[in-house]
């Protein structure tokens, strides 16, 4: 069963994360909350408190095929500015495992070079953040094994498009009727 992981840093867009966690979670996908603070409790952007299943420093990354960084501000800037979590999206990358960002944290990976001549979204004001990216307006764009999400209007979609990856097309159309999508 394939395993993906998703980020939290204080200051996470809690819909996002949570959204593509549940989807993800209907469809029998392995997913793991992980905060990237020294305890379990992280608080998002609009001081939601949740409490995730792991905590970064615990984690050994080989174990995780799909990682998902979820957009807000500040945890965009906060998961940006974490060198051991960079190191770990560049390793991911450069196995070919599935990198997904949506809203703001597409920058992330512009920051890093992945978007260079890869065909991207992000939310408007994140645009020129993402460093050689070839820009869509389009709600979820996927180029090779890099899927990005505009924004929080778009996570139903990127949400489906990550169970198309990991499962298939059927999984994805099943989990959407199930919410009435």
């Amino acid at each position: 069963m394939m395993k993906c992981a998703i980020f939290c840093a204080n200051g996470f867009e809690e819909c996002e994360a949570l959204l593509v966690t549940d989807l993800l979670r209907r469809a029998n996908i392995q997913i793991d909350i992980v905060s990237m603070n020294q305890e379990l409790e992280v608080i998002s952007s609009h001081n939601v408190k949740i409490i995730a299943d792991e905590c970064f420093m615990d984690i050994n990354f080989n174990e995780y095929d799909v990682l998902v960084l979820p957009g807000g501000q500040p945890g965009t800037t906060h998961l940006q500015e974490n060198e051991k979590l960079q190191k770990v999206i560049l390793n991911h990358h450069a196995m070919g495992k599935l990198l997904c960002a949506i809203c703001a944290a597409p920058s992330i990976l512009g920051f890093l070079g992945l978007l260079q001549n890869k065909k991207a979204t992000c939310f408007p004001t994140f645009r020129d953040k993402c460093t050689g990216a070839l820009l869509s307006d389009e709600k979820v764009v996927q180029d090779g094994n890099i899927i990005t999400g505009k924004g929080l209007g778009a996570a139903i979609e990127f949400a489906a498009c990550i169970i198309n990856n990991i499962q298939d097309k059927e999984t994805a159309e099943t989990v959407l009727k199930q919410i009435q999508y």
